[in-house]
């Protein structure tokens, strides 16, 4: 076995971040119901296998995005770990997942974790995914929250939360208002 050389390292380097960075687009895409940005995360002739749902990524995008309008007033898909083995233009991935969602009336939250196993392929220089399959590990609902109401308006404030591009993370530059310093409460 010989050792790679630097360029090789930083090769793999690139690759991998460029690999994860397509799962955080996934994310980020059916968040923010961001349809260009979830699309960039396949390719054209991707499977998704999400159990409720198999097929490519348009029927795929149609139909997240309406589960989500349909019995959600809000959700959250977190990536965690992630490993990513790559064997040329092909890598081999398996993504942890967190996920909450609010229902319609914004009164029950249900959260569930799984993972991504994903086939992913560099093609024309850009890595995207050509196979997913979506397993899902636990999930439930979980008890009353901690906030008060009192604190749960003041996160609200922090900043704009929407399912499109009005969400405060599509704001550039990102500012933070000057009446906003200096609010330190303890609750």
């Amino acid at each position: 076995m010989t050792n790679p050389t630097l360029e090789e390292m930083v090769q793999e380097l690139y690759d991998k971040q460029k690999i994860r960075e397509v799962a955080i687009r996934y994310a980020r895409g059916v968040d923010r119901m961001d349809r260009e940005l979830l699309m960039s995360a396949y390719h054209p002739d991707a499977i998704d296998d999400h159990g409720f749902f198999v097929g490519n990524r348009e029927d795929f995008w149609t139909w997240v995005n309406t589960y989500h309008v349909t019995n959600q007033s809000t959700h959250q898909h977190i990536i965690g770990n992630h490993y990513c083995e790559i064997d040329g233009d092909v890598a081999h991935t398996e993504t942890y997942w967190l996920f909450a969602a609010l229902d319609k009336n914004g009164a029950n939250l249900s959260i569930g974790g799984g993972r991504y196993i994903d086939r992913m392929e560099k093609r024309d220089g850009e890595w995207r995914i050509a196979a997913r399959k979506c397993v899902p590990d636990w999930g439930g609902v979980p008890t009353t929250g901690q906030s008060n109401p009192e604190q749960s308006r003041m996160l609200r404030e922090s900043g704009i939360v929407a399912r499109d591009k009005t969400d405060s993370s599509y704001e550039r530059p990102l500012s933070i208002p000057k009446e906003r310093v200096g609010i330190n409460v303890m609750f």
